[in-house]
Order: C-alpha cells, then structure tokens, then sequence
C-alpha cells in the first residue's frame, strides 16, 4: 500500500513538472461603433513553473485568434456563352468568420504538420468541416479558394515571427482586427511548445460587439425583420419620389 501512494505521489509530481501560460489580452471588450476602422490586439502573458517561478527553459510560443464558426456555401464561377454563371459549390459547416496566427518562430521549425493539424497552427490546417460527399482534390481547391478570399479580405492572416519573448518568462504578440470583422465572441488560445510538443496551453477571450445606433438597428433588423423590411422600402420608396420631386422642381 505504501509502494503504491509513494508510486502514485511521484506521478502527481512528474505531472506538475509542465510549465503555466498565464495569459492576457489588451481588450476584452471591442466595441464597434459607426465610422469603426479597425483595432489592434496586443496578446501577452507569462509562462511559469507549478511554483510560480520563471519557466527557465527554451520554449516557442504559439497564439491562435479566432472569430465566431459560421456556415459558408463557396460558389465557383464558370464562362458560358460569354456569361460568368455559377457552377460546381461546396458547403463548408464551420467556418471561422476571422482567423490569425502568430508564433515565435516558423511552424515548420517548431513543430511537425501532424501537431501543426491537431492545433490549427496556420492556414493551411483550418478545419472547416466540409458538409456531404465531395472529391478530396475539388475540396482542397475550394479550401484554398475560400482561405485566399478571407485572406484578401484581411480576415485571414499569420505571422510566423510575431511573438516576442523576453527572457524566456514574457511574450507579447500584435494581432489587428479589420473594419469589417463579425461580432461576437473571439478566442485568443495561447501554445507553449518545448521539442516540438504542446506543453501548456490556455485560453482568453476577446468580445466583439456593436455599440449605439448600429447595434440598435442590427437588433430591431433580428427582432423584428419583417416590420424592419417594410420600414426599408417605405424608406426606399419615399427617398427615390423625393429625388424625383426635387428634380422636376429644377
């Protein structure tokens, strides 16, 4: 009995060796209001021993931003007769409406593609849940097509290089957010990786929200969308006989 506590104390201790990530962001709260051009994220923290000491060891740091999945249909166009018209699509189940990737190093040097997979260290390994039967080559084409149009749209990015560590205890990372983000709520997961293993990770997350006269109307639009959509093309209606008046009267 005694072997066995003393076998299972050492356990207890081997499994306390692995350091903490104790992690912050500059902004838990991102308020989007009319004119919103954009913020800047500041992502830092500490990686520490069980005791609350500096961790003391050579170590890579991997921060994963990410928006609210959403469902996503890609369309792919094809010239017929001289007309662009919609042909072949895909359905993808959850996409990430906003994805970002800072590391202190190049994946590649950091961990192998298997690890790089598990975790979604980059574009190239987003899980984006395809919806029924698809040819795996035709996927992997609108895949790439779907992170090149999010990239381009500055709502996909990753920079290999973008973590700073400060005497192996401190790091910080710059992750901006565009104008045109989604609302909702973010998360900021933090990877500490030591000989190509994940060796602590953890977890913040970042509130996207309309504020004042936009988040008004994007509510009335959700709450009452049929009174919203009459009230729109009342408005439509009446806005196009006033040009028409004003222009009769010059």
């Amino acid at each position: 009995m005694r072997a066995l506590l003393l076998l299972l104390f050492a356990f207890v201790v081997m499994g306390q060796r692995d350091p903490i990530l104790v992690p912050e962001v500059s902004q838990h709260e991102v308020r989007v209001r009319q004119g919103f051009t954009g913020t800047e994220l500041l992502l830092f923290g500490a990686v520490l021993d069980p005791q609350g000491r500096a961790a003391g060891s050579d170590y890579d740091i991997v921060v994963v931003l990410k928006g609210p999945s959403q469902p996503v249909r890609l369309r792919e166009k094809e010239r017929f007769a001289g007309v662009w018209i919609n042909a072949v699509s895909s359905d993808f189940r959850s996409v990430p409406s906003y994805f970002a990737v800072a590391s202190s190093r190049p994946i590649a040097q950091i961990v192998d593609e298997k690890t790089a997979a598990i975790y979604e260290f980059g574009t190239d390994y987003i899980q984006l849940s395809p919806s029924g039967v698809i040819d795996p080559e035709e996927q992997a084409r609108f895949k790439d097509g779907l992170v090149d149009l999010k990239t381009r749209q500055q709502l996909y990015k990753q920079d290999f290089g973008g973590v700073q560590i400060s005497q192996q205890v401190l790091y910080q990372a710059r992750i901006s957010l565009p104008s045109n983000v989604v609302t909702g709520t973010y998360t900021a997961e933090t990877f500490a990786v030591r000989d190509g293993r994940v060796i602590a990770s953890a977890l913040a997350e970042v509130d996207v929200k309309k504020v004042g006269f936009e988040r008004l109307v994007a509510d009335y639009s959700q709450q009452w969308s049929l009174v919203y959509g009459l009230m729109a093309v009342a408005l439509s209606v009446g806005m196009g006989w006033a040009a028409g008046r004003l222009f009769a009267l010059i």
